[in-house]
């Protein structure tokens, strides 16, 4: 599957390989930065976690880079960047050395807020809803597949009134790897019953392309999720839509 090349990145908008729910029989959806923008509420839980072991906030820009490896690497990323800044830990071996004796408590703490705020702060994409509607009418069968926690994924989506739209909803935790590894994907493909190569991948980063790339499966991103700041229309993709409203 490929994408005109001769479209200028510069004035593309969508754009997507001709007839492309007729290639595919399934597809895998992430959920941060594809059909919900949570920052708000992970700017919320950081900031509260920080606030707890009285370190100082973290903006919410610079959150949005570190988003898409789990809440793993974020909470390690924050807690890095945080005590890089605090003049607590001048020297790096000192930093990852209260990294590792602050992070049990973070992740407890992180995690108690997150369940406790989970949605209160995030909004549902514009067309993501009818991207997913789009998806089943044209008879996909449906995963979402997320590095986020499971735990988290499944209050989130069935707050926003998502839920109902898949068969399956795999979290960060629910395989031995995360994307962009390519495991989750054919682990998913299986349980979807659809071969990688007629099973496409939607997301919003390099993560979610080079998870997809390896598997073997299609790939288009969203332009407008967390693509670790860097364009995402820059990332080896089969297609960019500005709205999961325009697959078609």
């Amino acid at each position: 599957m490929t994408i005109d090349a001769t479209t200028p990145a510069s004035c593309a908008h969508s754009s997507l390989p001709g007839n492309l729910l007729t290639r595919v029989d399934a597809a895998m959806v992430d959920l941060d930065g594809t059909l919900v923008d949570t920052l708000g509420d992970f700017a919320q839980a950081l900031n509260r976690m920080l606030a707890d072991l009285q370190l100082p906030p973290i903006a919410a820009d610079t959150i949005g880079h570190m988003v898409g490896k789990g809440s793993e690497h974020l909470l390690r990323s924050v807690l890095k960047h945080v005590l890089s800044l605090s003049g607590q830990a001048p020297a790096a071996m000192n930093i990852e050395a209260q990294l590792e004796q602050l992070y049990p408590a973070a992740w407890q703490r992180y995690q108690h807020h997150y369940l406790a705020i989970n949605g209160q702060f995030a909004q549902v994409y514009p067309g993501a809803r009818e991207g997913l509607q789009k998806l089943r009418r044209a008879g996909l069968r449906l995963a979402c597949l997320t590095n986020k926690p499971t735990d988290f994924a499944l209050p989130l989506l069935r707050a926003k009134g998502l839920l109902e739209h898949f068969e399956h909803v795999f979290g960060g935790d629910a395989f031995e790897r995360k994307k962009p590894d390519p495991l989750p994907l054919l682990r998913t493909c299986a349980a979807l019953g659809s071969a990688p190569a007629r099973t496409l991948m939607l997301g919003d980063s390099s993560n979610d392309a080079r998870a997809a790339r390896a598997a073997g499966c299609p790939v288009v991103l969203v332009t407008y999720g967390y693509n670790h700041g860097q364009p995402v229309r820059e990332v080896d993709a089969d297609g960019y839509v500005d709205t999961l409203s325009a697959l078609a």
